[in-house]
């Protein structure tokens, strides 16, 4: 323990330092200024600048008690996230139906797409199994305008998500993915590639690298 001393009147006041408090935790006031109570002469100089001392550390630890308290409340957020869908704009889109590969590899990007988030431990992931219905009733995410805000509502969710790969051709793609808050309907993200290299078998791959650099990282920083 460090011992500082301070002449006062020809005397020496010997004060206990703030190293003394890592061995205590205090919970009142009290307790702080009984814990700089000075040793010797002086006690009228003392009184005042005890109380300063108690005041100041009591008050610091009522706002790290507060802060505490409000990073716990914000807790995670409830996300739905919608299995992607294809936009086939290619030269064979509506002549070639989506086939087997295309849909696991669809499949995979949305599975991606949620370990990611739960990987953060920032979002829980809403089961969506059973607003399917709905989103196909209503002719897919593409064409529902924007059906997944109330449907990951009436989930319990606090914001839905979406995912649209667009084909270019065989061998180009590029993906969107877009984020809205359930409550208002405002949309929080609507990120894109831009135009990739690639057959579907890359699908996954590019939902991840728009994930990690346009989603994960922004949200991260706030």
């Amino acid at each position: 323990m460090l011992i500082h001393t301070r002449k006062v009147n020809d005397s020496h006041i010997k004060w206990q330092t703030l190293d003394a408090m890592k061995d205590t935790k205090p919970h009142r006031r009290e307790d702080l200024c009984r814990i700089l109570e000075p040793r010797g002469k002086g006690n009228r100089l003392s009184a005042t600048t005890r109380r300063f001392l108690g005041a100041s550390l009591f008050l610091a630890l009522t706002v790290i008690t507060i802060q505490s308290s409000i990073a716990v409340g914000q807790g995670v957020v409830k996300i739905a996230v919608f299995d992607f869908e294809l936009d086939d704009r290619s030269f064979s889109g509506g002549i070639i139906d989506q086939d087997a590969i295309d849909s696991e590899n669809l499949k995979n990007s949305t599975e991606e797409v949620r370990r990611m988030l739960e990987a953060s431990g920032r979002y829980s992931i809403v089961d969506v199994s059973s607003a399917a219905g709905g989103v196909l009733s209503a002719g897919g995410i593409l064409h529902c305008n924007g059906c997944e805000g109330p449907l990951a509502k009436k989930l319990g969710a606090d914001q839905s998500m979406i995912g649209i790969i667009a084909r270019v051709s065989r061998t180009e793609y590029s993906v969107q993915i877009l984020v809205r808050n359930t409550q208002s309907g405002a949309i929080v993200s609507n990120v894109f590639t831009g135009l990739r290299m690639g057959a579907n078998y890359s699908w996954p791959r590019g939902v991840k690298w728009l994930m990690k650099n346009k989603i994960m990282s922004v949200q991260h920083a706030e």
